[in-house]
């Protein structure tokens, strides 16, 4: 346990939150008429040790928290071939089906041990897929400046109790910011983790933050996550030095200042969760 923004961090893949009284409910997108525009979210199958949320920021890239590429059990980066993207998974089916080529973790970020603070800032992965998604109705998402505080948001993620389709709260706070973390009042559980925070500005959803953690705040839960600016460009400067020049792939690219895993299938599957 420590403090960040004055509250008590516990480190974990997500975390449930007593919505506040501005705070919009959870709405299931079930179905493809309500899930429509949100396609390039997907559930992110690692292995068979579970499931995270990552986004689609280029037609092969997906954004996702760090966390999300180790093992719990071992502390081991899992093999980036083992994973798999589900863009729009919902009810036993995906808009596309991609394996993840390689996986690139911020070379800050610590796994286990260390300080728990200074493992949120860098809590950020990007994955390379084996192919590109070049469909109509799976758009990347480009990417914004942080958010200030008291500004609303969004998320759209996959859980514990929903991992067969996304879940969508319209409307969440910025609580606190700093200049490599956000809090958030956002609804989020085990499952949810390297889900996207949307700036919904213009009716137009950016990625803005990635979820990495959970935490408490005078008995009150709530989420922390990733600021994206300076972390997301040294994950693609990562990504070129390991293949080369990227294929010119529409990424988007940050104007401006400063973006948990739950069981992939049956019965009996631990949850991953980060050390500490």
């Amino acid at each position: 346990m420590m403090r960040v923004f004055g509250l008590i961090l516990t480190i974990c893949l997500s975390l449930g939150l007593p919505a506040g009284a501005q705070d919009a409910r959870l709405k299931s997108l079930e179905s493809s008429d309500m899930g429509r525009g949100w396609e390039a979210v997907g559930r992110l199958n690692l292995g068979t040790r579970g499931f995270c949320t990552g986004a689609l920021i280029a037609p092969d890239q997906v954004l996702t928290a760090g966390h999300c590429l180790f093992d719990k059990e071992t502390g081991a980066r899992i093999d980036p071939t083992t994973i798999e993207f589900l863009a729009g998974w919902r009810n036993g089916r995906a808009v596309a089906y991609r394996r993840v080529k390689r996986a690139v973790a911020h070379p800050d970020y610590v796994y286990s041990g260390g300080d728990l603070e200074a493992r949120v800032p860098f809590d950020v992965a990007l994955l390379h897929l084996d192919q590109p998604i070049r469909l109509p109705s799976v758009r990347p998402y480009d990417t914004a400046p942080e958010p200030r505080r008291g500004a609303q948001v969004g998320v759209v993620s996959y859980a514990r109790d929903r991992a067969e389709a996304p879940s969508l709260q319209e409307v969440c706070e910025v609580l606190a910011r700093r200049s490599d973390m956000l809090m958030l009042s956002c609804d989020v559980d085990f499952g949810s983790s390297g889900a996207p925070i949307f700036s919904l500005e213009g009716g137009v959803a950016r990625v803005v933050s990635v979820v990495s953690a959970k935490a408490e705040m005078d008995g009150r839960k709530v989420a922390l996550g990733t600021a994206l600016e300076a972390p997301l460009a040294v994950l693609r400067a990562a990504l070129l030095r390991e293949e080369g020049p990227l294929r010119a792939s529409g990424a988007s690219v940050l104007r401006g200042g400063a973006a948990g895993a739950g069981t992939a299938g049956g019965g009996g599957a631990k949850f991953l969760r980060p050390g500490g």
